[in-house]
């Protein structure tokens, strides 16, 4: 067992001293040293042969029928009809192909094996005012960790301390600085590019975000795609298929140089390694770009998606509310933003949590009496003004002329605002529009998603349905339905799967979580929640929408890479077999073709890995329907 070992540990360096010994017997032929020739050939051979020889041994012991007992039965028959010269360059090609396939199967994984070397092994623990370097694996959730200039983030965490600029391509995919402060979320394995941050653990080890893109990545390569079990079983019957023709076309035609030229041909390599390096570099390429696709089987069914459906709040939207109009009516603006916002100091409401972040006053006035009416607003003195803050009922109550805002509150109630006013003694000051703001780019992704073969663009959402019909309309969806439970949610899914739709859904939080698990495709935004993460068949990890449009066309990219590969393999088979009947090819040649086959399957794939889709124009998206679907 330690022999077969070793010789297989120094498989690469006998196919090149194989390679050497084949050009020295060519020589030794060319100075009609034909004892020379002979011996190279031999020791050539053997020494190609034995590897090749361990490794079909090793599958029979397990009942496989090998590719390498194709080759091992055609060497050794063409060595005992004393061809050397076609069982040394056989055994050659095939170790040499095998050399080449590692090598470029390697890159393929790049990707995989930059994210596992970029994982963060040591922290700095602040205890009791010491800092002491710990391994990563020792750092608990709530401990105070110190990370200085050019330092990783150890673990996901809260900022307690300190400002910086990081790096967060490692999770985001995203070249781009992010400026952060205290109270910012961080994630292990981003790099600090400048600043001091002292940091609280509250994810540590494989629950920290980078620690699940990597889980999650590795589990997706070791999952297989509907083409690659077709390819597996395919084998299993082909092989001893082409053992069995080599064995009757012997028979009959009493030629055992074509039987056993008949075996080296036959064997599918390209067939075998064309849709696995396809579907490692298509999940690869993902990773890459801040997407996770768990395995094969999520491509080849991601590609055929015909209708997307999305949840409004947290993904379509920013699900926060923030000020998206204001319009300001007597006083100065800035003066009555600062009262607004010492007034809304005092509430804990999202709408007054969005003004004050909206007004980001430095120092608040000091507000005196106040009296928070239910369902109204508040009433406060500020500097002997009585100022009221809240809806239009409030002001009307108190006797307050609205009649300035009537234009302005029926266009921004129109757009789907929440309204907030504010009367200083007795009069209108301002009016405050917030909603929760569509995220960036989305309806431009939409669009291009339609024309990359999207049928149907559906939103499910628990919000009303005018606030439902507002967003839906201005995003150009297709159908739009409002005010649904979960479970309403999940049985508009299946009735879309039983009027024969492929169905990919978009959501974020715990209430998607049935409808993500439900669709064929369940798609999660990075920052949702676990459940919905953990339930998903794809995670965008930056939680950025216009991924979308990079995860679909790779899919249908990769799908068709696997047909494409496919379509070499068995087209080089059919071309030697052919060629063989016809007398154009023999042993030797039909051995460099076969392997050349190989490498031009794995270059194919890897043609995956530098994949991006950029902004689509007319052409670009009529290229993009023609060749990816």
């Amino acid at each position: 067992m330690k022999f077969q070992q070793k010789i297989l540990q120094y498989k690469n360096k006998l196919a090149v001293v194989s390679g050497f010994l084949i050009v020295a017997a060519f020589i030794s032929k060319g100075m009609h040293f034909s004892a020379g020739y002979v011996a190279a050939m031999v020791v050539a051979s053997f020494l190609g042969g034995v590897p090749i020889f361990i490794q079909a041994y090793q599958a029979l012991r397990v009942k496989v029928i090998s590719i390498d007992l194709l080759v091992t039965i055609a060497v050794v028959g063409a060595f005992l009809i004393g061809e050397y010269n076609e069982s040394a360059i056989v055994t050659f090609l095939f170790l040499f192909g095998s050399l080449l396939e590692q090598k470029t199967l390697q890159k393929t994984r790049s990707a995989i094996k930059t994210l596992t070397q970029m994982a963060p092994t040591t922290a700095f623990v602040i205890n009791e005012g010491k800092i002491e370097e710990v391994d990563v694996d020792e750092v608990d959730v709530l401990d105070q960790l110190l990370v200085k200039t050019g330092g990783q983030i150890p673990v996901d965490g809260v900022i307690t301390s300190g400002e910086g600029y990081l790096n967060e391509a490692s999770v985001t995919g995203e070249s781009a600085i992010v400026h952060k402060k205290r109270g910012d979320l961080v994630f292990a394995g981003t790099l600090l590019d400048n600043g001091t941050l002292q940091i609280e653990a509250q994810k540590v080890g494989e629950d920290t975000t980078f620690g699940k893109i990597i889980e999650l990545v590795e589990d997706a390569q070791d999952s297989k795609s509907k083409a690659e079990r077709f390819i597996d079983r395919f084998a299993k019957f082909y092989t001893p298929f082409v053992l069995i023709l080599a064995l009757v076309v012997g028979l009959i035609s009493r030629d055992l140089s074509l039987a056993i030229t008949i075996l080296v041909l036959g064997c599918p390599g390209a067939l075998v390694i064309g849709v696995p390096v396809s579907n490692v570099a298509g999940i690869g390429n993902g990773a890459k770009f801040g997407i996770l696709l768990k395995g094969g089987e999520v491509l080849d069914t991601f590609s055929k998606v015909d209708t997307f459906v999305f949840d409004k709040t947290g993904t379509l939207t920013a699900g926060k509310p923030t000020v998206a109009a204001l319009e300001n009516y007597t006083g100065s603006k800035e003066e009555n933003l600062r009262i607004l916002a010492s007034i809304e100091s005092e509430s804990d409401h999202p709408l007054g949590q969005a003004i004050l972040q909206y007004a980001a006053v430095e120092k608040f006035l000091t507000v005196e009496k106040t009296n928070v009416i239910k369902g109204s607003g508040i009433k406060a003195i500020i500097a002997g003004h009585e100022v009221l803050v809240g809806n239009e009922k409030l002001l009307q109550e108190a006797g307050v002329n609205v009649e300035d805002s009537a234009k302005d509150q029926i266009n921004l109630q129109a757009m789907g605002h929440s309204l907030v006013y504010l009367a200083i003694d007795g009069k209108l000051a301002q009016l405050v529009g917030i909603k929760d703001q569509i995220r960036p780019q989305v309806k431009e992704t939409l669009t291009q998603l339609k024309k990359m073969g999207a049928e149907n663009l559906v939103m499910l959402t628990g919000d009303n349905e005018k606030t439902a019909e507002i967003v839906g309309s201005e995003l150009g969806i297709t159908e739009i339905h409002g005010g649904l439970l979960p479970s309403d949610k999940a049985a508009f899914i299946t009735k879309l799967q039983n009027a024969g739709h492929k169905v990919a859904f978009v959501g974020d939080g715990v209430n998607d979580s049935p409808s993500i698990a439900l669709a064929d495709i369940g798609i999660a935004m990075g920052n949702g929640t676990d459940v919905a993460v953990e339930t998903s068949d794809v995670v965008l990890m930056n939680s950025d929408f216009t991924k979308l449009v990079q995860a679909y066309a790779l899919t249908k990219k990769t799908v068709w890479n696997m047909k494409e590969n496919i379509a070499l393999a068995v087209g080089t088979v059919a071309f030697l077999l052919v060629g063989l009947i016809f007398g154009y090819i023999y042993m030797a040649s039909g051995m460099l073709v076969h392997e050349l086959s190989i490498l031009v399957v794995i270059a194919n794939g890897m043609r995956l890995l530098p994949f991006k889709v950029g902004k689509l124009d007319s052409y670009q998206v009529f290229e993009a329907k023609e060749v990816l679907q």
